[in-house]
């Protein structure tokens, strides 16, 4: 089944897959932003060894297009807040924090 409101892409170096971006449009209310739908980030990876060299960066400016393409005017994503390299790396490419939350959860 093709999912016209969400996209992967793959980064190679010397063919061999080093990482990714999944990015998808979305719909509902988006924390920070004014408009629908929303280009957001879902899950980026490099893997360790291939980090810092401007890959993610790469596979960043590829999802932005393609929101652009469908239509966004904004982007989004999220981290944990214990995930420090996570925040580092929105803020060095043009991300800026619009909320923090804590969720809950409970058993009934």
């Amino acid at each position: 089944m093709i999912n016209e409101d969400a996209v992967c892409f793959i980064k190679y170096k010397d063919d061999k897959p080093i990482g990714f971006a999944q990015c998808q449009l979305r719909h509902d209310y988006v924390e920070g932003t004014e408009s629908s739908p929303v280009g957001y980030l879902e899950g980026i990876f490099i893997s360790e060894e291939n980090r810092k060299h401007g890959y993610a960066a790469e596979l960043l400016m590829e999802c932005e297009k393609w929101a652009k393409e469908k239509g966004c005017t904004e982007f989004a994503s999220d981290c944990e807040l214990v995930n420090e390299a996570s925040l580092e790396f929105h803020i060095a490419l043009g991300f800026e924090e619009a909320n923090r939350i804590i969720c809950f959860r409970k058993d009934i």
